[in-house]
């Protein structure tokens, strides 16, 4: 891993010092002496290349001079001026030269991106503690959406259960009551009816001389249960005292109380009694 970084840095580099020297020869040797430009193209790779060289020593070390940086970055910057001078001022190829002004530039680079390969580079057992942890971490996150998806359907299907019972229940309900106020209907159409009204009265008794008792409706409405202890502890009263309870309600007002309001003051006092020995007492003591 370590060649693929490094190895594209040596040829860069390799290439951009030999086009300076090149460069530096042929642009100078017009002017100056050969060896003269020789010197000069070779003090420039010479010093780009010595900085290279202590700044790869202190990179070994774990260490890093700014001040070593600045001077490589410099030697840099001056051999691509000269490339880039020498373009501008040759009279053929000026643009193949300007085109490969770049490769000191580059170089730097490539050596700048090497240096931070190394320095974030992990050992093989690092690597693959890593790929554990991951792979961990992807296995429980896959079993979480799992089992979210597990509880989801679950969840799901207990509520369409429930929706489809409350419905059941709800249509039963509705049927119901669509009965009950028919009947309630057929109920109060009876009662309100002249002819069945007159048949309904004559076959209950007489209250009061001369005066015929309204045949009521049964109670239609909520009922409340009888607590246990007065179904089990109360003592059941018996027909005298049972008609003596029932003729003290009926009396307690006047006009006398009808059945129906004597029996639910008869079971709000606390007594006990069967709806049909009730109704016998009313009819002996009425």
């Amino acid at each position: 891993m370590r060649a693929k970084t490094v190895l594209p840095a040596v040829a860069m580099t390799a290439v951009s010092m030999v086009l300076t020297l090149a460069v530096v020869v042929m642009w100078l040797g017009t002017a100056v002496p050969w060896p003269v430009a020789l010197v000069v193209g070779l003090g420039i790779d010479g010093g780009w290349l010595a900085t290279l060289a202590y700044e790869r020593r202190l990179a070994a070390q774990g260490d890093h001079n700014r001040a070593v940086t600045a001077v490589g970055w410099s030697f840099g910057f001056l051999a691509t001026g000269v490339l880039v001078a020498h373009a501008l001022t040759a009279e053929e190829s000026a643009g193949a030269w300007l085109a490969v002004a770049w490769l000191p530039i580059a170089a730097k680079a490539l050596w700048l991106v090497h240096a931070m390969w190394e320095r974030t580079a992990l050992t093989p057992v690092a690597l693959d503690a890593i790929r554990g942890i991951q792979q961990e971490a992807r296995d429980e996150a896959a079993v979480a959406r799992a089992r979210l998806r597990a509880e989801a359907a679950t969840e799901e299907t207990r509520l369409t259960a429930v929706t489809e019972a409350g419905a059941r229940v709800a249509r039963v309900q509705a049927k119901t009551a669509q009965t009950l106020a028919g009947a309630w209907s057929t109920l109060e159409t009876a009662r309100a009816g002249e002819e069945t009204g007159r048949a309904l009265t004559s076959v209950t008794a007489r209250v009061t001389p001369g005066v015929t008792p309204r045949w009521e409706l049964p109670v239609w409405g909520p009922s409340e249960p009888l607590a246990a202890r007065s179904l089990e502890s109360a003592p059941a009263l018996t027909d005298e005292a049972l008609d003596v309870i029932v003729d003290e309600i009926r009396t307690s007002e006047t006009p006398a109380l009808s059945y129906r309001e004597m029996a639910a003051r008869f079971r709000a006092a606390g007594h006990s009694a069967s709806e049909v020995r009730l109704r016998a007492a009313w009819k002996r003591v009425a």
